[in-house]
């Protein structure tokens, strides 16, 4: 039942997401595979996901949408959306490689130079948040997957919520130890995104979330 409560509340609308999908790949000048937008929709609603589900993606591609325009390749950072949580094992620490690597072999199958591909295998790979991202796009990738920081209390609290779900097999002092120091770790950044974009419509409110969450 506890499962059942934490999955996403938000069904994303197929239309918005079959849009960013042909946008994407339009703007990389490529034909996408037969069957990987199925594939990839089935990944993201695997049962075991909370957070990382089909609202997360969507989500992430409304914010792409009013920053369109930040983008130097519009079309590497939309793909780089789609495949950055395409795989989610819950105990895996290499998710990010493997979704990377995902997202190479499907642009490689479809005929994209291996400059492209090794561009969004980097932005990727700048979603493990362990390393300041090292140009435009990778801080514009970045600074999308981490609005949820900045979201109204009420989904910011959902997102917490989520996350714990994900983590249910951890036991709860080591979980909230572990969470508290993640949250913290955010904080003491001089700012929390990189663009000027993000930074004035999220970074306060999500400082007030962090605070609130770490208590």
């Amino acid at each position: 039942m506890l499962r059942h409560i934490m999955k996403p509340l938000i069904n994303p609308p197929h239309g918005r997401l079959t849009h960013s999908w042909q946008r994407a790949w339009h703007n990389l000048n490529l034909p996408a595979q037969v069957g990987l937008f199925e594939r990839l929709l089935a990944a993201y609603n695997e049962p075991h996901r909370h957070y990382h589900t089909q609202q997360h993606l969507a989500e992430c591609l409304e914010h792409f949408d009013a920053a369109l325009a930040l983008a130097a390749e519009p079309g590497e950072v939309e793909i780089a959306l789609w495949f950055h949580d395409a795989i989610y094992a819950l105990r895996g620490s290499d998710n990010e490689l493997r979704s990377a690597d995902w997202a190479v072999q499907a642009l490689a199958a479809s005929g994209a130079t291996t400059q492209v591909q090794t561009r969004v295998h980097s932005l990727i790979m700048a979603t493990r948040h362990n390393a300041t991202p090292s140009d435009a796009d990778q801080q514009l990738l970045v600074d999308i997957d981490l609005a949820i920081l900045g979201a109204a209390p009420e989904r910011f609290n959902e997102y917490d919520r989520q996350v714990r779900a994900e983590y249910s097999w951890v036991p709860g002092l080591l979980y909230r130890i572990k969470r508290k120091a993640v949250l913290k770790h955010f904080l003491t950044r001089d700012h929390l995104y990189s663009t000027s974009h993000f930074r004035d419509r999220y970074e306060l409110q999500a400082r007030a979330n962090l605070q609130a969450a770490i208590g």
